[in-house]
């Protein structure tokens, strides 16, 4: 089928009949992915004390959620998750750090992060550092930085109702600069946060024009202490399988990853649908603030869904 952008035809597959409208992603799935998922981690090489205000983050400063903070952490720890991370069949490993951006000193460490990744076979190089300038990227990728994730959370016309210490443009100007840089661009978004069946499509459409290589797909975990610690409307397992179904036909070459919340919102029955449906990466271990799954957990599911593990 001919890749579509349009918010109206999103709406309308969104009201196919479930297994008709798998079938079209999971055909465009296997035809760019074959039955291959590959394995990425993160690290959260500084947690906490962010001065941002967005309603779903534990990291807050705004908010009280009792979480363990930390500044930035040292080389050798890098190296010692990273390790681990690679014997876990890891192939795409990220340093993340909370905040609006690293302050100089913290970013000089951080250039040190990425030339100690890159020194180490088998591995691209990723970050998430907030919203950098173009110098600041340009420095991260001469020490060695290949991929940069910068999630847009969610649609243009949602985002004030879930940060506004900054914009919507802020995001989109940082992506855009990234790709300027010559770097990859990972961005994605949290689903279940109050949005509309709509705005998930608006999400998919701006996904689609800005052509990432990646896009995490995080399920909210509200979290006690934060605005969005409770949504009386929170969406269901089959909205959310639609949803990776329509991200899939919106951007058929694009690696569609589970991210954070997965085995709060979503059951196992449902997530080897969704390997099904569209998903082609999977992020393992745990995330910034909150308990993930385990690696080994991971690939009893992609056996469970007839997939295989991408080295």
């Amino acid at each position: 089928m001919a890749v579509k952008t349009n918010i109206n035809e999103f709406l309308e597959l969104y009201e196919l009949p479930l297994e008709e409208l798998i079938d079209i992603s999971s055909k465009l799935t296997q035809q760019n992915f074959k039955n291959k998922v590959d394995f990425c981690s993160i690290v959260s090489a500084k947690t906490g004390k962010c001065g941002e205000n967005c309603k779903y983050c534990a990291q807050s400063s705004h908010y009280r959620t009792n979480i363990e903070t930390h500044p930035l952490i040292s080389l050798d720890e890098v190296k010692k998750c990273a390790i681990s991370a690679r014997e876990s069949g890891v192939t795409k490993f990220s340093i993340v750090t909370s905040g609006r951006k690293p302050d100089s000193r913290d970013f000089e460490e951080l250039l040190k992060m990425m030339s100690l990744l890159k020194e180490m076979d088998g591995f691209t190089v990723c970050a998430s550092l907030g919203i950098l300038e173009e110098k600041e990227l340009l420095e991260l990728k001469k020490a060695g930085l290949e991929r940069y994730h910068h999630n847009i959370n969610t649609c243009k016309s949602y985002h004030n109702e879930v940060c506004t210490t900054h914009s919507y443009q802020e995001r989109i100007n940082t992506i855009n600069l990234t790709k300027k840089c010559g770097l990859e661009v990972c961005s994605g978004v949290i689903i279940g946060m109050g949005e509309s069946r709509q705005q998930r499509a608006e999400m998919a459409a701006e996904l689609a024009e800005l052509k990432p290589v990646s896009v995490p797909i995080n399920f909210l975990h509200p979290i006690e202490g934060t605005p969005f610690e409770i949504h009386t409307d929170a969406i269901d397992e089959e909205e959310i399988l639609r949803t990776i179904a329509i991200f899939r036909i919106a951007m058929p070459k694009t690696e569609l990853r589970y991210a954070g919340g997965r085995a709060l919102r979503f059951s196992p029955k449902y997530q080897e649908l969704g390997l099904k449906a569209g998903i082609s990466g999977v992020l393992v271990g745990n995330y910034l603030t909150t308990i993930g799954i385990e690696p080994s957990d991971d690939l009893n599911l992609l056996k469970r869904s007839g997939m295989e593990l991408k080295i």
